[in-house]
Order: structure tokens, then sequence, then C-alpha cells
């Protein structure tokens, strides 16, 4: 029996064959954002035939399993209005159906990759268990007394459009302010930093290593460059982390408070690249905000695959 799993994020598109076993063969490439909402749904079908024709028998193709960037729209089997890809609705569910004749199951990236980290991941045996993704954008996904939490229209753990800050100028991608992706998401982290800079004095900006090695031009600062100068003891740099920091324990601390779980994990890349300056803060200051004991939070052991894995346990036995 093969099984596929798909990965549709903003900037990524990944592709597994697999079985109940896990993953055999993967591949990627950048999101489609030039053909509009088509594009999308034939670069994923493309990728599948590829790793057909050269890893496995498309004849024993038995499911597809796709978690998938959201706002989600599950009866449709669409995207709809995402706030990190420019399209309005992205069907997915009925092409994927028509290329291959198989059952399509649709969840929320991060609702997958909960069900990843509980079958294949650190979460095994758990019955209570979120998983949070620092990455172009932030989200999560909960398992709660052993049920997934998807919600009506399956964006039930829209972690990222948590307020954490009620008063700030800070407008997320999908138009609302105080949100916490609009603080602490790889695509939105440049734009906070900009906005803490003009609280500081112009010479002091203009002689940090945040803004030589973004060629003294703010425009170009990004969250790899910002992780790298406070690396360095630049000392603008480590005082904007310091404020993404307190975000995420605020954020974080959100999560114990509101599912009570056994683990917290996180992934993204974000995350994965810069633990030292991501998680270790959160443990550092997760107790100051929350009153439920805190539980075990640390990296997915199934890093940036984390997703495919959570897509082929979604299908297993739903074939």
């Amino acid at each position: 029996m093969v099984l596929v799993g798909v990965d549709l994020g903003a900037t990524k598109v990944r592709a597994a064959l697999g079985d109940e076993g896990g993953i055999m063969a993967s591949c990627w490439e950048e999101t489609d954002r030039r053909h509009g909402a088509r594009g999308v749904t034939d670069q994923i079908i493309r990728m599948i035939r590829r790793l057909l024709s050269e890893e496995g028998d498309g004849s024993a193709l038995k499911a597809i399993g796709v978690g998938s960037i959201g706002p989600l729209d599950l009866s449709k089997g669409c995207i709809r209005k995402p706030p990190n890809l420019p399209m309005r609705v992205i069907p997915l569910r009925e092409p994927l159906q028509e290329a291959f004749g198989v059952p399509v199951h649709l969840l929320n990236d991060c609702a997958a990759a909960v069900l990843g980290e509980q079958f294949f991941g650190a979460g095994r045996g758990l019955e209570d268990l979120v998983y949070v993704t620092l990455s172009t954008g932030l989200g999560g996904g909960a398992i709660v007394d052993g049920h997934l939490l998807i919600g009506k229209d399956g964006n039930g753990v829209e972690i990222g459009h948590i307020v954490v800050d009620p008063e700030g100028e800070m407008v997320c991608g999908c138009g609302c302010k105080g949100h916490w992706e609009a603080y602490c998401s790889g695509a939105n982290i440049p734009r906070y930093a900009r906005h803490l800079l003009r609280e500081r004095e112009p010479e002091e900006v203009t002689s940090s290593l945040l803004l030589r090695f973004s060629d003294g031009d703010p425009q170009r600062i990004t969250a790899e460059i910002l992780f790298e100068a406070a690396r360095r003891k630049d000392e603008i740099s480590r005082w904007v982390v310091e404020k993404i920091r307190e975000l995420n324990a605020i954020g974080f601390a959100d999560l114990v408070n509101l599912f009570d779980p056994e683990l917290i994990t996180i992934g993204g890349s974000v995350a994965l690249k810069n633990p030292d300056l991501v998680l270790e803060p959160i443990l550092e200051k997760i107790g100051q905000y929350t009153i439920n004991r805190v539980p075990e939070i640390r990296l997915t052991p199934l890093g940036e695959e984390i997703v495919l894995y959570g897509a082929l346990a979604l299908v297993r036995g739903n074939g």
C-alpha cells in the first residue's frame, strides 16, 4: 500500500511517498506564487506524479493526505483567503481526486503536524499534546483528551491569531492588529524590527551590526540577519529579540493555560534554526504567565518533515 502526504506552505510545497511506517521518499519546491490557485494545485499534482514515477507504483496508491496553510473550508476542500499567499480560493481536494482517483483527506497543516507528532514523533502514547510552528506564518495544532481539535471549518487552533498586544500597531497578514503572528512569524519579524527601531536614536541604529548586515537599508532586514546579529551580541538586535522573546512566552503561556498539554513541540524554520534564541527564552520566561503546570517544551524530532508525517498519519487506514 502506497500513501502520499503533502505539506502545502506559503513558502514551500513538500510531497512524500510513504506507508504506515513513515516516509519512503520526498521532494520539495518553492510554492508557485505566480500562476494563481490552479498553478499551486498543478504543482502538487506534478510533484506527486514525479514521486510515483521515480519511487513508487502508481497503481498501489491508496490515499492522499494534505496538510495545508489556512484558513480552510473543509466542506469544500479548499483554502480561502490565505494571508500569506496572494490568492482568494485554492481548491485542493477535488483536483487531486480527479487527477489520481483516490480519496483525498485535508487538514490544517499544524493539525496534521500534531497528528504526525503523536504517531511518529515525541508525542507517542500521549493524549494531550500541542504543536507550534514558528515559520513564515505562526500556527498550531492540539490533541486534547485524545481528540484532535479541528473546528467547524477546519481552523480550530489558529493560534497565530491570538491577540498578544491589544494596543499594538502591528497588523497581521489577515488584516487584524495585535496578533501573535504579526510580531513573531518569519514573515513579520522584519516588519516588527523596523517598527521597534523607530524608538532608538538614529546613530544607535546606523552603527549596529543589524544595519551593517543589511547593507545599511532597514528594508533589507530579515529574520536570519536579526538572529545572526543578536548571536554576535549586537545590542540593538538583542533588544529586538528580547521583545520577540517576551511575546513568544506570552503566546506559549496562553497555550498552556488553554489546553493544559503534557507536551508542546515546536517546529518551523525560525525555531529550528535558532533554538538558542527562541526555545531557551520561552523556557526561561513562560512561568511568569501561566497558572498551569508548565509541560515539557521541546523542538520536534521530525524537523521540517513533520507535516508530511502528519499527512501520512491522517490517511493511515483511511484509504
